[in-house]
This record gives structure tokens, C-alpha cells and sequence, in this order.
């Protein structure tokens, strides 16, 4: 039941973080869900590295939206124009 937990508040966080990003995202359900797992899973290292977080203590929503805008960032510049 956790992996889909995961998926799910995942799904959120990239649809919160492509209403956040500016320019048009033209992604669907797997990258989005995609995009908010990972913003969560770097907010959460990169929050245990910095101290913001104990060991076993996942990210918070709102870093957790920040961390999807920056892959979203990093996803739009690196992407090929089709």
C-alpha cells in the first residue's frame, strides 16, 4: 500500500509543481508522477545532507513541490524541441 501512497501524493506534487512553473509542460500521468517522486526524493536527500530532516524522516509537501519545480526546470532545458 505504500508504493501506491507514494504514486498517488507524487501524482499531486507534479501537478502542483506544473500549476507553479511558468511555460506550458506538456507531460502526462507517468512523468508527472514521476517528476513529484523525485522532487520528493531530492528534497529529502538534500534535506538530511543540510540537517532539515532526521534520518527515516521523508520531505515536507511544500519542499518536496520546490524540489518538482526544479527537475521541471532542469526537465524543460533539457528536453529536445519537437
Amino acid at each position: 500500500m505504500g508504493i501506491i501512497w507514494s504514486i498517488i501524493i507524487g501524482f499531486i506534487i507534479g501537478i502542483v509543481a506544473k500549476l507553479v512553473h511558468p511555460g506550458r509542460d506538456n507531460l502526462g500521468f507517468i512523468m508527472t508522477t514521476l517528476i513529484g517522486i523525485g522532487g520528493a526524493v531530492l528534497m529529502g536527500i538534500l534535506g538530511h545532507v543540510v540537517g532539515w530532516y532526521e534520518p527515516g524522516q521523508p520531505a515536507g509537501f511544500i519542499a518536496s513541490v520546490v524540489g518538482a519545480v526544479i527537475l521541471l526546470a532542469i526537465y524543460g532545458r533539457t528536453r529536445t524541441p519537437a
